[in-house]
């Protein structure tokens, strides 16, 4: 049975003013219709694919590879693991051999930098930790859907070059990233689903991502 102390919601509310990846535009919400003035209510939206709690698909860093509306709508729901990584300066090989076991069971790993607590102040950009090469490449050997974390990226924000991202969608995984509420996640195993919104031709798009615990 599903209820509201199993289902968690990983998804930031997208807003205007909202905190976007420097150089994106920030979604714009307005009121188009109400239900005085028209008899039913509708809001205008214009937002890019990668705002808020998105996920990126391959084609978002890989020319001429899948869009998220091309892939099965399996792709996005599976098993999950949670890795608490917010002690650490990089998400190292050693520290995935750590939860090796755990991730052989998983279609999703999912990490917990802590950065989320930054979320709508300045702090949210500064340095949080991410794959290093060795471990995106290990990540891509197991049989993984795809990875998240509740930071705005899976590279620094200082990289001249998105690597990790291309290592791991050249792969065929999808990156799942401002997740929020991990804290709230009380188990080791769990469901995780994101849907992105349908798309043609998406590089990405915004997810409403949850967590269904045992």
């Amino acid at each position: 049975m599903f209820n509201h102390t199993n289902v968690i919601d990983l998804t930031h509310t997208i807003t205007n003013g909202m905190p976007v990846y420097p150089g994106t535009s920030a979604p714009r919400i307005a009121q188009s219709c109400t239900v005085s003035q028209n008899g039913f209510a509708e809001k205008e939206l214009t937002l890019c694919s990668h705002v808020g709690t998105h996920m990126d698909a391959p084609a978002h860093i890989i020319n001429n590879a899948e869009t998220l509306d091309a892939l099965p709508t399996a792709t996005f729901i599976g098993s999950a693991c949670l890795l608490d990584v917010s002690s650490a300066s990089a998400i190292s090989f050693d520290i995935l051999m750590k939860h090796e076991r755990t991730i052989a069971q998983c279609d999703f790993v999912i990490f917990a930098s802590g950065h989320e607590k930054y979320w709508g102040t300045e702090t949210y950009f500064s340095p949080f930790p991410v794959l290093d090469k060795e471990a995106a490449t290990w990540l891509t050997t197991q049989k993984l859907k795809g990875v998240g974390i509740d930071a705005i990226s899976f590279d620094t924000m200082d990289a001249s070059e998105l690597f990790i991202h291309t290592i791991l969608l050249s792969h065929g995984l999808v990156l799942i990233e401002n997740l929020t509420n991990l804290a709230s996640i009380t188990e080791s195993m769990f469901t995780f689903a994101a849907l992105p919104l349908k798309i043609h031709e998406s590089d990405g798009a915004p997810v409403r991502a949850i967590a269904i615990l045992p």
